[in-house]
């Protein structure tokens, strides 16, 4: 693998589940988070754990369809994809398989990243406005975001109670 993928896919895994040098990354914010701490939201209009978990999910997903090509936009198995809905009925089961389908996109997304020949990490996306390399550091970046209000979350959701 070239050093700009490698460089690439250790910011996505340090950001993501690696380890970080910025200390809690995405999945190390979500370990031990039951599904009822995961849907209580901070606030009237507030996201609440477990659609940021499902909304970083989307965009791993949206910025691998970019890189590879190899689906149709509206095709996340979520819907609404940007900010997939909490299942009516949350349970155990449910909080799991969608950390699963986190994970899912998380590796698919690296393996593309790995795989993207390094003359195409200049190459502009479909819509034209980033290209390659800044979509994928981008996405580590969001995931930090969203880690760093999954965080708060916690905390607030701990002093509520």
């Amino acid at each position: 693998m070239d050093a700009r993928n490698r460089l690439l896919v250790g910011i996505l895994e340090g950001a993501f589940g690696g380890k970080g040098w910025q200390g809690t990354t995405l999945l190390g914010s979500l370990r031990g988070v039951t599904a009822a701490r995961a849907t209580w939201r901070p606030g009237r209009r507030r996201h609440g754990i477990w659609e940021l978990a499902l909304h970083a999910a989307y965009w791993k997903y949206a910025v691998w369809r970019r890189l590879t090509g190899q689906a149709q936009r509206g095709t996340f198995p979520r819907a609404p994809s940007d900010w997939p809905a909490v299942p009516a009925r949350p349970t155990a089961a449910a909080w799991r398989a969608d950390i699963r389908l986190l994970r899912e996109t998380h590796v698919q997304l690296v393996a593309a990243v790995a795989a993207l020949p390094p003359n195409r990490l200049g190459a502009r996306s479909p819509t034209g406005q980033w290209t390659h390399a800044q979509m994928i550091a981008g996405v580590a970046a969001h995931d930090a975001y969203h880690t760093g209000q999954i965080q708060l979350i916690k905390k607030l959701r701990t002093a509520d109670h």
